[in-house]
């Protein structure tokens, strides 16, 4: 029973001020439960509403490809600059520290390596997602490729369902198709597509036109990093996306196939949550590097 000594009668109710604006700052995730934007809330900065997230998921098709090739040497470095680590459940359990204690976005389907073509990707169960603590998962979603789209729009929307019942978000990723031009238009149709199917980020890559994608888009919009570009061309398609509208990027190869791989994110960090200009972000990188 509680102690009733010294209860006092409530008086400071706040009468004539009007109730605090209670906006959420992640994009369309303003009725989401609770669980859910705590767990999106680790994803993107509270103070800016984005993400640095390090995308190390490519062993899933490409096997130990340049810069992959021991996770441990390479990647876990780097995890203390990143907002979430986005990478497969083999390695999150074997090579990622559980004391790192960064948000996961966990890539949560699979399918044949790059020796064929895009298929039509399983699904993990939800529950291992869970068994993870993991804060995302993320499903691609293959547009205009004509044998594998209706299956992974499927996939996609059997993960909403899963992670809705969980309150774990769901990261869309655009897959282009062989015969779609990597344009606002396909971009644009793939990331809405994503979203109207419940995807609570979408990822996607930078484009001409692409503020008119992030603003038809009703969710947040990470940029991939895509191949792999000389570093201020790189930190310029970061300045680019983020001041365009997108809440983030998502950078693998820019990052970890750098020559200088921790100064890399951290000036790619620099870019995205403290708004420097690409020529600043690599006068840092550089300076980074020779220390």
């Amino acid at each position: 029973m509680a102690d009733l000594d010294d209860l006092r009668e409530g008086n400071n109710f706040g009468l004539g001020i009007a109730s605090s604006n209670n906006s959420f700052h992640v994009k369309g995730a303003e009725n989401l439960p609770w669980g859910m934007k705590d767990r999106l809330s680790r994803i993107f900065n509270p103070k800016t509403g984005r993400t640095v997230m390090l995308a190390f998921d490519h062993g899933f098709i490409m096997g130990p490809t340049s810069g992959l090739e021991r996770i441990d040497l390479s990647i876990v470095p780097l995890i203390e600059y990143a907002d979430c680590l986005m990478c497969t459940r083999g390695i999150l359990r074997t090579m990622i520290p559980p004391t790192t204690n960064k948000p996961i976005c966990l890539r949560s389907d699979a399918g044949t390596s790059i020796l064929t073509e895009l298929n039509d990707n399983a699904l993990i169960d939800v529950e291992d997602a869970l068994r993870m603590n993991v804060s995302a998962m993320a499903v691609m979603l293959s547009i205009g490729d004509a044998a594998h789209e209706a299956k992974t729009i499927a996939n996609l929307y059997k993960a909403v369902d899963k992670g809705a019942r969980y309150g774990i978000p769901v990261m869309g990723v655009t897959a282009v198709g062989k015969d779609m031009a990597r344009d606002a238009r396909y971009f644009g149709l793939a990331s809405r597509i994503a979203a109207e199917n419940g995807a609570n980020i979408v990822k996607t890559y930078y484009c001409d036109g692409f503020e008119n994608v992030v603003a038809a888009c009703p969710v947040p919009v990470v940029i991939a990093g895509g191949k792999k570009l000389p570093e201020l061309e790189a930190l310029e398609l970061c300045y680019k996306a983020i001041s365009e509208g997108a809440a983030g990027v998502d950078m693998g190869r820019n990052v970890f196939q750098s020559e200088a791989p921790a100064a890399m994110i951290q000036a790619v960090h620099a870019v995205v949550h403290d708004g420097l200009k690409p020529e600043q972000a690599l006068e840092l990188f550089n300076e980074l590097k020779s220390k």
